[in-house]
């Protein structure tokens, strides 16, 4: 596993780079308080003995900083066109998380020639809230400085970081102090906000990113994994989108939250690993 970096205008794209034989797996990690090494610290070295593994620190997260402009959901989509064309890879499978798998399902609509399988875990992009509710993030999204500061209350110490999480995990990691000391050091060096794709993607009235309208247009081998108990990402919204992609598969986790893979990354490790060798040729 070795750290390398893609000179780009607005700053140096971090990825973390592992594997020398196989297919390519691009991991893609969530926002906020998220990276590339928090996020895929277990499922890297699962892959890498079978692909080449290529893990995005997303633009002001994790050794991707510091940056000079807008990371938003077009430029995140940009972000993997230029990691594809660095490596000269032709076609990927991607795997993303939360903000990451909103990305995988954008890409994936934008380029269905380039993508081979994908895994969305807890996917963004395919959200509805309610009147009021909506609203409300709205507003948050419209004052980040207010919202960071809140924020910064949770991850200001190690103790508030460890309570914060406990509400992450329905059932504590075994290496949860571990976590913990990760998302408290990425808090201290990258600060707590929402990420510019967060932010950018809520209008007023509604969703301003909503691929559910554009999932019926993929053909690939898609996989989707859900925790059950997850407070980001409602779960029925997962089962709609897994139900508008043809032959997708849909794993529920029970007992599980929204970080399913840290929370229990040999379980969520195995199951990736199976869907990417069905088929394998």
């Amino acid at each position: 596993m070795r750290s390398e970096y893609i000179k780009c205008a607005e700053g140096d794209l971090h990825v973390i780079v592992a594997g020398e034989k196989g297919k390519a797996v691009l991991l893609l990690s969530g926002a906020g308080v998220d990276n590339a090494h928090l996020s895929w610290k277990h499922l890297i070295p699962a892959l890498s003995p079978y692909y080449r593994v290529f893990a995005i620190d997303w633009p002001k997260q994790g050794k991707s900083v510091p940056w000079n402009g807008l990371a938003d959901h077009k430029y995140l989509l940009k972000c993997v066109d230029t990691v594809l064309s660095h490596y000269n890879l032709k076609t990927i499978n991607l795997v993303g998380l939360s903000q990451g798998g909103a990305i995988t399902l954008a890409y994936t609509i934008l380029n269905p020639e380039k993508v081979e399988k994908f895994v969305a875990i807890a996917p963004g992009g395919i959200l509805r809230f309610p009147v009021i509710y909506h609203q409300l993030l709205w507003l948050s999204a419209k004052l980040p400085s207010l919202t960071s500061g809140i924020s910064k209350l949770f991850f200001k110490k190690r103790k508030t970081t460890a309570l914060s999480l406990k509400y992450i995990f329905p059932v504590l990691p075994p290496d949860f102090d571990s976590i913990v000391d990760e998302v408290y050091e990425e808090a201290l060096l990258n600060g707590t906000k929402a990420s510019d794709w967060q932010n950018n993607s809520i209008g007023f009235f509604k969703m301003k990113i909503n691929l559910m309208p554009e999932l019926h247009r993929i053909s690939c081998p898609a996989l989707f994994i859900q925790g059950d108990k997850d407070a980001a990402v409602n779960p029925k919204f997962t089962t709609e989108a897994s139900s508008k992609i043809q032959n997708a598969k849909l794993i529920i986790l029970e007992n599980h939250g929204h970080w399913l893979n840290r929370q229990s990354p040999e379980k969520v490790n195995g199951i990736i690993l199976d869907f990417l060798n069905e088929n394998k040729i």
